[in-house]
């Protein structure tokens, strides 16, 4: 875990890798209660038998759901202490270049890409990377970006 002290410190930081999350099994249950929260319940993520005999050999996550994992994780790789709020501001770029298979364990990786001021705070942006264990290339490509107050 990278720990900053300070909204200051970030910039002394920007290039480096900030580490690993924990591996994070990624269930049925939560497939399905992803598709239910968002209306998407696409045969591939919700009904295993049939997904089967589908392109990936068996259900898999959505890829937003892969990508709403990130602020959890995030903050087991990153925390940035005393501020007052910090907020998901967004996102610049996001890809999916593989599945995440349910039953697999997922991990983010991430590295802190810029900081830059803006009123009462900072913006951070970093580049993240969620990966199946095991697998030749990662699930989830991202640069996201936070906002950090005073």
């Amino acid at each position: 875990m990278t720990t900053v002290a300070k909204i200051d410190d970030l910039s002394s930081l920007v290039g480096q890798h900030l580490g690993y999350s924990d591996w994070r099994e990624i269930t049925q249950e939560q497939v399905n209660q992803f598709a239910d929260a968002t209306g998407d319940h696409q045969w591939i993520h919700v009904d295993p038998e049939r997904a089967k005999s589908g392109p990936f050999g068996g259900p898999i996550a959505h890829g937003y759901l892969t990508l709403s994992l990130v602020p959890a994780l995030l903050g087991q790789v990153f925390a940035v202490e005393g501020i007052t709020m910090g907020v998901n501001y967004g996102a610049n770029k996001v890809r999916f270049p593989s599945p995440v298979p349910v039953g697999s364990e997922l991990r983010l990786g991430a590295t802190l890409a810029g900081v830059e001021d803006v009123a009462g705070g900072v913006q951070v942006t970093l580049d993240v990377t969620l990966e199946v264990k095991d697998a030749t290339k990662p699930s989830c490509a991202a640069q996201v970006v936070f906002r950090f107050y005073r």
